[in-house]
């Protein structure tokens, strides 16, 4: 059952990536795609009707984080809380500029607006990358394993390079989405930005996956792990071939494919661990020692699974709902 409290909670941290992902890249190169107020007004209406569902994710990973393994919750909620409240004030800070931006018809207002809907969501992009490399490198932890470091300890270059790559990844990202999503020029723009992307994120990609084999020791599941990277190139040379050849949506199907797989290999070198101490390998606070007695950890993963269907099934509902009508004009 401990395993599959992990997975479950890996599941749902891959699905915010993925789904959330593809909006705050569409606001990292708003200003590169959409020229002109209401070219920017088309790219954010081409997330609109889904930002904040993609959000629930990781809401509902915070509180199955709590319900599975509360032990690890406390102390990375404890040990964590300043970047936490940096996220938490970004993602309201986002939520706002989304929702303000129309309310005066003002291409000031707007303009201002824009540009704290795009820093927010770069800033978090940053925040979010940084976060995921400290958890691979691992982290300062005492014997109750709280965290012992300073802000300024996750500031570190491997994490900080993570970040850049989070960047690069997640904008193109957004940029396959708004070639799929939206319509004229923001979306050949997208597409085209997609392209150009494509040889930063591969090489980033193969500088962080050099630097992670230096930076912690891989796991009894390594062998697992060779295949991975397998999937993740193969999912970014078909990002590339459709990108370049005119097919939008299976550009954002293999870009999805290519960020998924990123989080999941990152789950996969961290596991058993929740909170990995550093240097990683060397312990840390594990599934096995962070969950609560068998009973409250089944009950706790029947609910939880439940809910995960019940927000899939809703997602692909909306998705399926909304998308047409939006490449339709409606």
């Amino acid at each position: 059952m401990n395993v599959v409290a992990f997975v479950v909670i890996a599941f749902m941290l891959t699905a915010y990536v993925m789904l959330d992902g593809y909006d705050l890249g569409v606001a990292a190169i708003a200003p590169f795609v959409a020229k002109s107020d209401e070219e920017r007004a088309a790219a954010m209406a081409s997330i609109g009707p889904f930002w904040n569902g993609n959000e629930v994710w990781l809401i509902a990973a915070g509180g199955a984080l709590f319900a599975l393994f509360p032990e690890a919750y406390a102390s990375s909620f404890s040990g964590f809380y300043l970047p936490l409240m940096v996220v938490l004030w970004l993602l309201m800070f986002r939520g706002i500029a989304m929702e303000l931006r129309g309310h005066l018809q003002s291409e000031l207002w707007h303009s201002f607006w824009d540009a704290a809907f795009t820093v927010s969501s770069v800033l978090l992009i940053v925040v979010f990358g940084v976060a995921l490399g400290n958890l691979v490198r691992g982290l300062p932890l005492d014997a109750n394993g709280y965290f012992q470091g300073t802000f300024a300890y996750l500031l570190n270059p491997y994490a900080l390079l993570v970040g850049l790559f989070a960047i690069a990844a997640l904008s193109m990202h957004g940029a396959t989405w708004l070639g799929w999503a939206a319509r004229g020029p923001v979306a050949a723009r997208g597409q085209a930005l997609a392209h150009r992307l494509w040889w930063p994120v591969l090489a980033l990609y193969v500088l962080v996956s050099g630097m992670t084999f230096l930076v912690r020791e891989m796991p009894a599941v390594a062998s697992g792990l060779l295949l991975m990277p397998v999937v993740s190139l193969a999912a970014l040379a078909a990002c590339w071939f459709f990108a370049r050849s005119g097919a939008p949506r299976r550009a954002f199907a293999a870009s999805s494919v290519f960020v998924a797989s990123l989080v999941a290999t990152a789950a996969w070198t961290m596991f058993p661990y929740l909170l990995p101490s550093y240097p990683a390998g060397h312990g840390g606070l594990s599934i096995y020692a962070t969950a609560p007695s068998p009973v409250a950890l089944i009950s706790a993963l029947v609910v939880t699974i439940v809910g995960v269907a019940i927000v899939v099934l809703y997602a692909t509902f909306v998705l399926g709902k909304m998308l047409p009508k939006m490449r339709a004009g409606e």
